[in-house]
């Protein structure tokens, strides 16, 4: 084909100015992660010919390399089968608490009622999922157990709000190596093997830069590059994008989340907010772009068993609860400093466990809480005021100030550990396009840009603030589902 537009411009290209299609299919999906893989199945079951293309040499995308988490609940049979009762009102109630603030209620309401039957569909796909239960703290299971508290549903406030259930499902894999080929392989494997028995065909170390665009503003197609020649691929009824979020581009990250700059975590340098400019270019609407998950880079085994503070020397939320929860108060509200504060017994008693990191060492270590103190550059008195307030406490096993679980209060003593956590944060944006519970991308006048549909990073899902491990993965499968039905469905333009 011919083209005028320069390497980096995201504007349209008229549909009258493509002189020849290089591709042609019914639907033509931007992204082989797993709201890619999710929409080319669904979009060929619905009878629609698809063609996915790829930046990178091969399927996967970040999922691939995900630890795997899946969000599920509502009673799914590997809940049922670990002796665990959830219901879709309960998960409702606790995504929107915890998700927030501003989430998208429709979205949630759809993807809890759809919860179970999404499971299902993943089990029926041939992704494998252990029936055995994970209690400890943790990111993730050290071991393949399918089933996890994976948001601090266990954890205040949360635990009190409605009857706590594990919903972190995560696909079965011996000898995982999460980075490399964890749960998150054992997911896109079985849907990418489904999609292709399907028919579904891929082109890959093709770089999407733009969209085609007809006299009335119809999406029917795409413009990319594959090794510097100039592609144009035709869609004959939509366009699906799901090329991940704006994590690595620089200049997004520092206009709408730049407590993450030089932070990202859990993406890949394709996650270059192209798809997010590509739709911008035809006017559509974004929404919660300074939203982030967070991780804190330490072992919840060790927290769950110490106290967590901040430059004051103060506590500053449960140490129980899910490591996103910790990541995000660290980064977002302590200025990204904290500090893990233990005893001899609590140290020994995590390292004994079945915990997903090595055993780390300790930045100080002293008997004297005012040595501590000098070491971490705390005013006199801060850190041992706050010793004393949790011991007082913690003798009849109570959290007044945060509500962490008895289990896990005890008084600190002898001599103390302390883990320097500053600067310890990585994490990636929850903001994207806006989009309806059928994927339908969002103009800013709030009708739907017709032809285009977008899942997974690309677009703000069912997380607007919050964060819960798996809501990624489940919420690009779920609404890639979706995208996939809307596409095939789309009535075919006339051009």
């Amino acid at each position: 084909m011919e083209a005028t537009v320069s390497d980096s411009t995201v504007v349209p290209t008229a549909h009258d100015d493509v002189i020849s299609w290089d591709y042609q299919a019914d639907v033509v999906i931007a992204g082989y992660g797993v709201a890619g893989a999710s929409a080319a199945v669904e979009a060929a079951r619905a009878g629609a010919d698809v063609l996915v293309l790829e930046r990178s040499g091969g399927w996967g995308g970040a999922a691939a390399m995900a630890g795997g988490f899946i969000y599920l609940g509502g009673g799914t049979a590997l809940q049922r089968a670990c002796g665990f009762e959830d219901t879709v009102d309960n998960m409702k109630t606790f995504m929107k608490a915890a998700f927030g603030p501003g989430t998208d209620d429709e979205k949630i309401d759809a993807y809890c009622e759809g919860s179970v039957a999404h499971y299902d569909w993943l089990v029926e796909a041939g992704v494998p999922f252990r029936e055995a239960f994970y209690g400890e703290p943790g990111w993730e299971p050290r071991g393949d157990e399918g089933l996890m508290y994976s948001g601090g549903e266990n954890a205040a406030p949360f635990k009190d709000l409605v009857a706590p259930a594990p919903r972190g499902h995560l696909p079965q894999m011996e000898n995982k190596k999460t980075g490399e080929r964890g749960g998150g392989y054992m997911l896109m494997k079985p849907l990418v093997e489904t999609a292709e028995s399907l028919g579904v065909r891929a082109e890959y170390d093709i770089r999407v830069e733009s969209l085609v665009v007809d006299g009335d503003g119809r999406v029917t197609g795409i413009i990319a590059k594959r090794y510097g020649s100039r592609l144009a691929v035709r869609a004959r009824r939509g366009v699906v994008l799901a090329m991940g979020s704006f994590a690595f581009d620089e200049e997004m990250v520092r206009e709408h989340v730049p407590h993450l700059l030089g932070r990202p975590g859990s993406a890949i340098e394709a996650h270059d907010g192209r798809a997010i400019r590509m739709c911008q270019a035809l006017g559509a609407a974004t929404t919660h772009m300074n939203a982030a998950e967070v991780a804190l880079h330490v072992d919840m085994q060790l927290v769950a068993r110490g106290i967590l503070v901040n430059s004051s020397g103060q506590r500053f939320a449960t140490e129980d609860t899910y490591g996103g929860i910790l990541g995000q108060e660290v980064l977002f509200r302590q200025g990204n400093s904290a500090f893990l504060v233990m005893d001899e017994n609590g140290y020994e008693s995590a390292v004994a466990t079945r915990s997903v990191m090595a055993r780390p060492q300790p930045t100080w270590v002293s008997e004297s809480h005012a040595e501590l103190e000098n070491s971490m550059g705390l005013p006199p008195y801060a850190l041992t005021t706050t010793i004393d307030f949790y011991n007082r406490h913690a003798l009849t096993g109570s959290d007044p100030a945060f509500g962490k679980k008895p289990e896990w209060v005890r008084p600190l003593e002898g001599p103390l550990a302390v883990f320097d956590l500053r600067n310890s944060t990585s994490g990636f944006p929850l903001g994207g396009v806006k989009t309806t519970v059928d994927s339908e991308v969002l103009h800013v006048s709030g009708e739907p840009i017709a032809g285009l549909f977008a899942a997974g990073r690309c677009t703000s899902g069912i997380c607007s603030g919050g964060y819960a491990s798996g809501a990624s993965l489940g919420d690009g499968s779920f609404f890639g589902r979706r995208a996939g039905i809307s596409a095939a469905a789309n009535e075919t333009p006339a051009v």
